[in-house]
């Protein structure tokens, strides 16, 4: 069967997960095509590309899901929802949601390839878990593989790519104003987020900020209970905090051991597909660097001179990009 018979449909084609999964499509060597349909709030008509092709977007509508084998919802929430009425309650095609609408949904099934280690029953929908909740449970479950973990507390810190174009747009915005001494648009955060870290939002943001912590307690939650190496790794303790830049997560997590570590075999252990390990020789990683990287990338391992059974460690994942990997590794799967 040829790649034209195999066509995903994603919707959103223009939003920052949209382009991602469209990168890895056209780099990756998918053996599926993409067909890119509009977000509510798209141009329809528009000319644009995958990879090196040029690609037509559709308008969403009943014709341009038809005839395919899954669709990945990458757009707007209302996108979202609009795609899944025009499915139907038992939709013919396999839905990868990347935007959480269908979470709630009875035959729904949170996906993350990256932390799976084993098959996974055939489900319509499949909801791609929470970049953060991956980051974290890839680390903790390659920890406790090799060293049981007793407790860890891990502070996150969000990207405003975190809420898409719309985020990263306000951040932008704000720094401009700041410097031109005008006031601050606050459409997303509804605080000063330029030069400035926030506990909470103010209270006409639209998506509060702990509405995402609530995400991924929950989703890590099931992603630690998976079966394979480092299932059963204990739930940390989270604390989610906006941070003045564009792309990428960072992680700051203190991870107690039942006994007193092994510096040297902990670092090399940790290296696995998925994650990179900046050793003591090498600057930790950050998220600049990592922007365009798949997995997570660890660094700055330090034992706390406090605790001899605990460590220090700092981690990093471009959210997008390691969102979107997820998505396509589930479309690979299905079509």
């Amino acid at each position: 069967m040829g790649v034209e018979s195999k066509t995903v449909a994603l919707i959103g084609s223009e939003t920052l997960l949209a382009r991602e999964v469209r990168d890895i499509v056209a780099t990756g060597g998918a053996d599926f095509g993409l067909r890119l349909v509009a977000a509510v709030e798209e141009e329809t008509g528009a000319l644009t590309r995958v990879g090196d092709e040029a690609s037509l977007v559709n308008g969403l509508n009943a014709e341009s899901l038809a005839d395919a084998r899954a669709v990945i919802l990458a757009g707007s929430a209302e996108s979202s929802r609009q795609t899944l009425e025009l499915l139907g309650e038992e939709p013919a095609a396999a839905v990868i949601d990347l935007t959480y609408t269908a979470e709630e949904r009875p035959d729904a099934r949170l996906r993350a390839p990256l932390v799976e280690t084993e098959a996974v029953e055939d489900a319509a929908v499949h909801v791609i878990a929470h970049p953060a909740a991956i980051a974290i449970a890839l680390l903790l479950r390659r920890l406790h593989a090799g060293d049981p973990v007793r407790n860890s507390v891990i502070q996150i810190f969000a990207p405003a790519s975190e809420h898409g174009v719309s985020g990263v747009h306000e951040l932008q915005q704000q720094t401009v104003s700041l410097f031109s001494f005008k006031n601050l648009p606050k459409a997303v955060f509804d605080a000063q987020l330029s030069f400035n870290l926030l506990a909470r939002y103010g209270e006409e943001a639209p998506a509060p900020l702990e509405e995402t912590e609530m995400r991924i307690e929950r989703h890590l939650a099931s992603l630690l209970a998976l079966p394979g190496d480092g299932e059963g790794a204990p739930m940390p303790s989270l604390r989610l905090i906006q941070a003045p830049v564009f792309h990428g997560y960072s992680f700051s997590a203190w991870v107690e051991f039942r006994d007193a570590p092994d510096m040297e075999m902990l670092e090399s252990g940790l290296a696995t597909d998925g994650i990179e390990v900046r050793g003591s020789d090498f600057e930790p990683p950050s998220n600049v660097g990592q922007a365009g990287q798949g997995g997570i990338a660890v660094g700055g391992i330090a034992a706390d001179r406090n605790h001899a059974e605990a460590v220090w460690l700092w981690f990093v994942a471009d959210n997008v990009r390691l969102a979107a990997e997820n998505a396509v590794a589930v479309a690979r799967q299905l079509v």
